[in-house]
C-alpha cells in the first residue's frame, strides 16, 4: 500500500497462506497485528507516527484499488484489496482507540445498528419492498428524518473529502430533494452549452487562470449533473473514458512502431487517422 513497508509485508506474508488457513483467520487476529504495530515500545516506526489524517490518503487510495480489480475482473486481487481496505479501517479504529474516543467494536455496532435500522422490511417486520429503485427511495427516506434530527444545513454532512465528481453528484442530489433541481436533462444539457461558452468569453478577455478555473469547474459541475439526470455515474463513465484513451493511444503507438516510426516523428495527422481507424473498428 503506497509503498510502505509494513502494509506490503503485511500483504506478502498474508498472500502466502494457504486457504484452509486463512479461512480460520478472524478479525481478532487483524487487530492484534495493527496493536503490535501501533506498541509504541516494541512496534514499527512508521505505524506508530501515523496519524488519522495522515492515513486518509492511503484510505482512499485503497478504496480506488478496490473499484480498480472489479472494473478488471480480478478476483484475486480484489481479496487482496479488499484486505488492504479492511485493514484501514483496523488503523484508524486501533488510533481512536489509543485516544480512548471509540474501538473497532463499536465501528461494527454503529454499521450494524445502522443497516438494522435502514432496513425495516428485512429485520423489523414491516412491510416488504418490491425493487431496488423502491428500496433506494426508503433509504434516503431514512437519512433524510436522521438528519432533520441533527443540526446544520441540508448540504452540511456532504463529505468535502469525497471526489470531486463523486461529491457534486451527492450536492445535487440532495439540494433536488427540496426542489432545487433542473426538471430536465434537456435544460441541464442548455446549462452545459451555456457554461462552456462562457469559458471561450473569458478566455477572449484575458480572464486569469483562476477565473478559468472557476469556469471550467462550473462546466464540470454542470456535466456531473446531466449524468445524475441521465442516472450516468459521472466517475464511472470518465474511468471508461481514460481506459478507452489509454487503448486507443496504445494502439498509435503499437501501428507507429509496426511502421518504424515513433510518437516523435509522427505528424498529428497521422496519429489522428490511426486514432479514428481504431475507433471505427470498435464500433
Amino acid at each position: 500500500m503506497g509503498g510502505s513497508l509494513p502494509y506490503s509485508l503485511f500483504a506478502t506474508r498474508h498472500s502466502r497462506y494457504p486457504p484452509s488457513m486463512a479461512s480460520d483467520t478472524d478479525i481478532s487476529t487483524l487487530l492484534d497485528i495493527m496493536r503490535r504495530l501501533r506498541d509504541p515500545r516494541s512496534g514499527c516506526p512508521w505505524d506508530i507516527e501515523q496519524t488519522f489524517a495522515s492515513i486518509v490518503p492511503y484510505t482512499i487510495e485503497e478504496a480506488y484499488e478496490v473499484a480498480g480489480a472489479i472494473e478488471d475482473g480480478d478476483w484475486p486481487e480484489l481479496k487482496d484489496e479488499l484486505g488492504d481496505l479492511l485493514l484501514q479501517v483496523v488503523f484508524h479504529a486501533r488510533m481512536a482507540e489509543e485516544q480512548e474516543m471509540f474501538a473497532f467494536g463499536d465501528v461494527v455496532a454503529a454499521i450494524v445498528d445502522k443497516m438494522t435500522r435502514r432496513h425495516p422490511h428485512v429485520f423489523g417486520g414491516a412491510a416488504g419492498i418490491g425493487s431496488s429503485e423502491a428500496q433506494t427511495v426508503a433509504w434516503e427516506e431514512h437519512k433524510a428524518r436522521e438528519r432533520a434530527e441533527r443540526p446544520g444545513g441540508l448540504l452540511d454532512d456532504v463529505p468535502r473529502a469525497l471526489p470531486a465528481l463523486l461529491r457534486a453528484v451527492k450536492l445535487q442530489r440532495r439540494a433536488s430533494t427540496v426542489g432545487f433541481d433542473w426538471d430536465s436533462a434537456p435544460k441541464v444539457v442548455e446549462k452545459i452549452a451555456e457554461e462552456a461558452h462562457e469559458i471561450v468569453e473569458a478566455q477572449e478577455a484575458g480572464a486569469s487562470v483562476k477565473k478559468l478555473e472557476e469556469e471550467v469547474g462550473d462546466l464540470l459541475f454542470a456535466v456531473a449533473n446531466l449524468a445524475r439526470h441521465l442516472k450516468v455515474d459521472p466517475e464511472s463513465a470518465l474511468r471508461s473514458a481514460n481506459a478507452k484513451f489509454v487503448r486507443r493511444f496504445k494502439i498509435i503507438e503499437e501501428t507507429l512502431a509496426a511502421r518504424g516510426t515513433t510518437l516523435t516523428d509522427a505528424s498529428l495527422d497521422e496519429m489522428e487517422a490511426i486514432w479514428q481507424a481504431a475507433k471505427a473498428r470498435e464500433k
